[in-house]
């Protein structure tokens, strides 16, 4: 076995026992891990026979090997298609009901009212169907909830106001699979509730006229990973079909709307896999072309440059669209990606973005207070496996990034809660691979440790009442000790490949994303430079980055930043080096576009002393 450094002139091998020496000899990373090589035996020789019998070049056969493709499967994995990844929506628990009903909606003109959640996931899923059902010609009516005042998932008062407009017919979306109260409600004024969602259950379903969700118990569908975007593009697929067999003309044209598809899935951080790699990649085809004045705007609002890459979805452009959600008003994100009005989208992307500089502003002073409470908690030892912190000073609309930044900070699964005047409070939850932390917030409601709460494997929230912070906390690590153990046992860097900073070319970059779009799932390709001089170091940027160029020594320089690692053990590191220092520096790449030229970037995760 051996691991391939490609250098200018073409790769060599260092021989390396894998399962004995971990990668490059790093034991003890300047972050306390070790390094290893992502392929064990079993994959390297995959790979090697990916690379002998497909045309993918040698580091694309690691890749693809690396995330446990096949031969038989490296083709349509670099290549997915929805031909190919597309199964029958009818599969779906429930779909053809939900189906048959939005087909009857649409035929007679009823008006439909969409309840949909606050997030990316649930604006692009709300203007998923206004744009369909608009595009039919039927009326339609929506509400997004406000997150402080309202709350997670509909209410009967927001319901009963959707009634008032005239809707016969609610549809909930990526919420609803846990709201029997208010969706009994609805019935009970006499309308029909269809809900398309994907959050774990707890307990039974609801009342619902139709619930369609591939994380119910009873669903085989095996489409547990799609986000509530790719449910409901699933139910307009069958929607399509049963208006088609009805004789119908004039349909919307679905593929057009796959950029909304492929944000929603990149924002909810849903396992890139299968049928949602499928949606990514052609919805980013899409949202290159332009078709959505709303996207476009906030391209241009967010200062994006170069083509449109799943990198910006979830960083540029889904963090603007959920500071509406969080600190503004809950519905300028469907607004945005509804409107068929240019100016109107201008505006609204304008107002977003400023809305999203306010939000950096009041999650930088909460993740300062966050941190310091989190390292008193730790203090000398290991700490609690999961850190659950409060404070009355933080705004709501925030904590679930506070918990992401937490996560990230001292690798373990961690809840940020915004307490009332009370002692109860609104909390998130983000987690490690590995810990399942909705399974665990969902067990803490029906033991009646916390008032209310749901989730997925990586992300939860909460409302707890007063008095029940301490039990939450003890119940977390009491639940979760022995998985959060297990997880940070083998939290180590699992890197593809090794390189030279010369060999760290645009044309490298762009094979290497032939194996994206990378996310949860299918993890970014992490490189690792050996024995790289760092030239230069500095702090840059409110968020504390550190910037960087590293060489191999033969007149090569490689442009890099580490995100947030001021104060960190990685950026101490890298600015003691910053005078020609020698690390073994360890990152992905990304190509920066300026003025139409393409330059690489390292952007650095780790780095050992040689």
């Amino acid at each position: 076995m051996a691991v391939s450094i490609r250098l200018s002139k073409g790769p060599i091998s260092i021989p390396m026992k894998l399962d004995v020496q971990p990668f490059l000899n790093v034991t003890n990373s300047v972050t306390g891990r070790v390094w290893h090589d992502r392929l064990d035996p079993a994959s390297a020789r995959m790979a090697g026979a990916i690379g002998q019998q497909t045309a993918l070049s040698e580091i694309l056969s690691r890749i693809v090997a690396g995330r446990g493709v096949t031969v038989d499967g490296a083709e349509s994995f670099i290549n997915p298609t929805l031909r190919d990844m597309m199964p029958d929506p009818a599969t779906l628990a429930d779909m053809t009901p939900l189906a048959q009903r939005l087909a009857q909606a649409v035929s007679v003109g009823e008006t439909v009212g969409l309840f949909a959640d606050y997030d990316v996931d649930g604006a692009s899923s709300a203007a998923l169907m206004i744009r369909y059902l608009r595009a039919c010609g039927c009326p339609v009516v929506w509400h997004i909830p406000d997150r402080i005042f309202e709350g997670y998932g509909p209410n009967a008062a927001a319901l009963d106001g959707l009634i008032a407009q005239g809707a016969t017919l609610l549809v909930m979306l990526d919420c609803g699979t846990t709201s029997a109260g208010p969706i009994a409600h609805a019935r009970q004024k006499g309308v029909d509730v269809l809900v398309l969602d994907h959050h774990l259950v707890a307990g039974d379903l609801p009342p619902a006229n139709a619930l369609v969700n591939p994380n119910r118990p009873d669903d085989i569908s095996g489409l547990g990973h799609l986000c509530a975007g790719g449910v409901t593009f699933m139910a307009l697929v069958a929607l399509n079909r049963i208006l088609r067999e009805s004789g119908r003309g004039g349909l919307p044209d679905l593929m057009t709307l796959l950029d909304l598809v492929a944000l929603a899935t990149v924002c909810d951080v849903v396992p890139l896999t299968g049928l949602n790699r499928a949606f990514v990649v052609r919805g980013v085809e899409v949202m290159r072309a332009g078709r959505n004045p709303g996207l476009r705007a906030l391209a241009i609002a967010a200062r994006l440059s170069g083509p449109v890459a799943p990198y910006h979805l979830g960083y540029l452009l889904g963090p603007r669209i959920n500071a509406g959600g969080r600190i503004g008003d809950a519905g300028l994100g469907t607004r945005l990606l509804s409107t068929e009005d240019e100016h109107e989208a201008l505006t609204i992307a304008a107002q977003l973005d400023e809305l999203n500089q306010e939000r950096q502003r009041i999650e930088a002073r909460a993740v300062e207070e966050a941190c310091a409470t989190a390292e008193m908690e730790i203090g000398d030892g290991e700490g609690p496996p999961v850190l659950v912190v409060a404070s009355p000073d933080w705004h709501q609309g925030v904590v679930g990034l506070v918990a992401a930044r937490l996560k990230e900070r001292f690798n373990r699964p961690s809840f940020a809660i915004a307490l009332g005047r009370d002692g109860g409070g609104t909390g998130s939850g983000r987690s490690i691979p590995g810990v399942d932390l909705g399974k665990a917030v969902i067990g803490a409601v029906s033991d009646g440790v916390i008032t209310k709460g749901g989730g997925h494997a990586m992300a939860a929230g909460v409302t707890l009442t007063g008095g029940q912070l301490g039990g939450f906390r003890a119940y977390l690590a009491d639940a979760l000790s022995g998985d959060v153990g297990v997880a940070r046992e083998q939290r180590a860097v699992r890197i593809d490949a090794a390189l030279t900073a010369r060999a760290a070319s645009p044309q490298f970059v762009h094979d290497v994303e032939r194996a994206g779009p990378f996310g949860a799932g299918n993890p970014t390709p992490l490189f690792a430079l050996p024995a790289h001089k760092v030239k230069f170091a500095e702090v840059v940027g409110a968020g504390g980055h550190v910037r960087l160029t590293v060489s191999a020594g033969d007149g090569a320089n490689l442009k890099a930043i580490a995100f947030r690692a001021a104060g960190t053990p990685l950026g101490a590191a890298l600015l003691k080096a910053r005078e020609g220092g020698t690390l073994h520096l360890c990152g992905s790449l990304a190509l920066d576009h300026w003025q139409g030229r393409e330059t690489v970037q390292l952007r650095v995760v780790d780095a050992a002393v040689p």
